[in-house]
């Protein structure tokens, strides 16, 4: 009799148990946490009590004699060091190669073209959490009978900048002058990141990606779009990501040309161990193979030797900036050098760096002069130790999941291949993945068309499907 009674509480209490477990899968799986937006005050001393000024004021870019000539002089009086023999890019930048590059920037080089180029593109200027924020914003110049522009968002990364995107803009804004169809048309805005290029610097300690998606879903709403799409590389996947993650009812698509994991479970490391042998067993494809093993040479050594930078940027930007902000040329360096490897770490076996064979001289050192004239190298630096010093793993963005429709091109010399089998752990939504056939970090920049193309197919799926009503 005891027993049975026995019996019928371990079963009751069995049941509640399951009956719990149940309730609670049942019920936390319906609320996706997000992310909480960060209202921050970024501008210098303290928060003042009236109301910040919101409105948008028309920005130009603007270069003095001064500053010329200025410039010029600290190029003219470059000490420079002779280069080990057959070094080519090895020991970093070749400074053979870079003799080179600062005699086109003092002989060839015309900024005063190349600012008329910046400033074909409407810029503007507005305040957001107490600092100015530099923006880019094109709407297309023709719409068809009916048809609505896209807003898409388009965040750069470091040492990148605004001007990373000149080049697709148009085929996004115009597509059908380009071959592309006029499906979709987009009404591109790119900020520039807070303390990169025209975008004032937070005076402030903690201002790291979740602050910089909380600024840009701001500026978003400010500028009237509530429904938006969303597209980045580099430092901009991480800001889109959370972005994604603080507002994905606004978010409708996010498209990444770089993802990353800051965590990987068992099953990851052990496809990291067996991968290359049972691919399946892990959901590689062939291209997976390819571009991942044998993983010490593509991953572990690769991430060694191409991060010493973050190191330093990570725990001391501001000893190592302040060279980097006062002389041009070795500013021109600590650029270029990315811009090689990061293309194609290939390039690193060439005296040039293989520089000029995806970009113009032209192009690089627009780039450098934003960086040069806006002093910005030493608060972009920062960026790092913000987003880093906590440890890798450790913050709430980075424990949550993306639940936003996700598109993903994944391209074949980005320096660190992730697959989707290991994406899909955190982008619970993505809808597509494509092997991209050339190209490197720099997507925008070196390859628009491709990118574009990619863009363009991701958002038909989402619009043709309705994907983001089904969050």
């Amino acid at each position: 009799e005891f027993c049975s009674f026995l019996a019928g509480i371990m079963l009751l209490e069995v049941f509640l148990v399951l009956g719990t477990l149940l309730v609670y899968f049942l019920f936390s799986k319906k609320k996706e946490e997000t992310l909480p937006f960060k209202d921050g005050w970024w501008g210098r001393g303290q928060k003042p009590v009236t109301k910040e000024d919101s409105s948008i004021r028309p920005f130009k870019v603007e270069t003095t004699e001064e500053e010329l000539s200025d410039l010029f002089r600290r190029l003219d009086q470059a000490r420079f060091t002779e280069p080990l023999e057959n070094s080519c890019f090895h020991y970093g930048m070749n400074l053979v190669h870079l003799r080179k590059v600062v005699s086109y920037w003092k002989n060839q080089f015309n900024w005063k073209k190349q600012v008329e180029i910046l400033n074909k593109y409407p810029q503007f200027k507005t305040k957001i959490q107490g600092i100015d924020i530099h923006f880019v914003h094109v709407k297309p110049p023709r719409l068809p009978e009916g048809q609505a522009a896209k807003p898409l968002l388009m965040v750069h990364g470091w040492p990148g900048s605004f001007y990373e995107f000149y080049k697709i803009i148009p085929l996004l804004t115009d597509p059908a002058s380009h071959g592309l169809g006029d499906e979709h048309i987009f009404e591109v805005i790119c900020p520039s990141i807070p303390g990169y290029g025209f975008s004032e610097a937070p005076h402030k300690k903690d201002f790291n990606s979740v602050s910089a998606a909380s600024v840009f879903c701001e500026l978003m709403l400010r500028l009237g779009f509530n429904e938006f799409y969303t597209q980045g590389g580099d430092w901009g996947w991480l800001i889109c990501t959370n972005l994604a993650q603080i507002a994905p009812n606004h978010v409708k698509g996010l498209h990444l040309n770089m993802v990353s994991v800051s965590k990987l479970g068992l099953t990851q490391l052990l496809s990291i161990l067996l991968g290359r042998y049972f691919p399946g067993l892990f959901g590689f494809q062939d291209e997976d193979v390819r571009r991942m093993f044998p993983f010490l040479k593509k991953g572990l050594y690769r991430i060694l030797s191409e991060s010493g930078y973050a190191h330093i940027q990570a725990t001391k930007p501001d000893t190592v900036g302040c060279g980097l902000n006062d002389s041009p040329v070795g500013l021109a360096a600590y650029i270029l050098e990315k811009f090689s490897s990061w293309t194609d770490m290939e390039f690193q076996n060439l005296e040039d760096g293989g520089l000029e064979r995806k970009f113009s001289l032209d192009d690089l050192l627009t780039n450098i002069m934003i960086y040069w004239v806006s002093g910005c190298i030493v608060s972009s630096m920062r960026f790092y130790k913000e987003n880093l010093q906590k440890g890798i793993g450790t913050q709430k963005h980075e424990k949550l999941t993306v639940q936003v429709p996700t598109g993903i091109a994944s391209f074949p010399n980005e320096i660190l291949h992730i697959p989707q089998a290991w994406a899909k752990k955190k982008y619970t939504n993505i809808v597509s993945f494509h092997f991209m056939p050339r190209g490197g970090h720099f997507a925008a920049f070196e390859e628009p068309e491709l990118l574009a193309k990619d863009i363009l197919q991701f958002v038909d799926k989402v619009e043709k499907e309705q994907l983001w009503k089904k969050k």
